[in-house]
């Protein structure tokens, strides 16, 4: 796709969120209305114009950059390691039917373990520190970028490493300028995936640890039965969640467009 024809459908895209933009104000002014009635408790769920007030004290203050650059700096070490091991791994099995034989049943039994109930033996070891909370994001994110990169890799066209071979190209050269390029879109699927696990297993662990980042202040928050701050900062959580999202939309989409273009 020519590049200023991708650019003359961004307006379109843009409208398509117009609908859910317009459900979602549609559905916090029904939460106004009820809590104001009474049909909700206002113990149990503020009026979101109260969140929104609690919300504007945090941005102004500052407070949310603190605890926000804590849980961002575990989710971004942790997915870049788990990133690089997982299409490490996955191209490694891929390539070699020794390490796929080595590998396969190890993985296959570790992969569908849910990767939060990790967390309290990995605290066991490692303690409840930064090391633990970013060993856990990495396992996190390790598999469902393994999985997708052993796919791309065994569906790239053999007839690409038949030219390759054809001239000259070693094994280390097919590899980073033919298969990792032609496997790419299932790798950055498994990373989109893996990103929103990261965010996941992050707050998580800070929850478990009580230490630092939006998890902490979230459950905190429950603890002392702070509930407009506990919901304001769920916002947050929910608007960082979003923003990583659409950034990582973003590069994927650059990513992609530049393989088209020079593929």
């Amino acid at each position: 796709m020519p590049y200023s024809h991708g650019a003359a459908m961004r307006p379109e895209r843009l409208l398509r969120l117009v609908p859910g933009l317009l459900f979602l104000a549609l559905l916090l002014v029904a939460l106004e209305w009820a809590v104001n009635a009474g049909l909700i408790r206002r113990a149990l769920m503020p009026p979101p114009s109260a969140i929104w007030e609690v919300l504007q004290d945090l941005i102004t203050s500052g407070e949310v950059l603190g605890p926000l650059t804590a849980t961002l700096r575990l989710v971004f070490i942790g997915f870049g390691i788990g990133s690089v091991i997982g299409i490490a791994l996955g191209t490694a099995m891929a390539w070699w039917a020794p390490v796929y034989r080595l590998l396969e049943p190890l993985v296959e039994m570790v992969r569908p373990l849910p990767k939060s109930a990790l967390v309290p033996p990995l605290m066991l070891f490692l303690g409840i520190g930064d090391t633990m909370k970013i060993t856990s994001v990495a396992l996190a994110v390790t598999f469902p970028v393994l999985v997708n990169t052993l796919q791309g890799v065994r569906g790239v066209d053999r007839v690409l490493l038949d030219s390759a071979r054809t001239h000259g190209w070693g094994t280390a050269r097919a590899l980073w300028h033919v298969v990792l390029p032609a496997a790419l879109p299932f790798i950055l699927a498994g990373m989109r995936t893996s990103l929103g696990l990261a965010l996941i297993i992050a707050v998580l662990s800070e929850m478990l640890t009580g230490q630092g980042g939006l998890g902490f202040l979230i459950l905190d928050m429950q603890r002392s039965f702070l509930i407009r701050q506990m919901y304001a900062w769920l916002v947050i959580l929910a608007l960082v969640g979003l923003a990583l999202n659409a950034l990582f939309a973003w590069a994927e989409a650059r990513a992609l467009h530049w393989q088209t273009r020079n593929g």
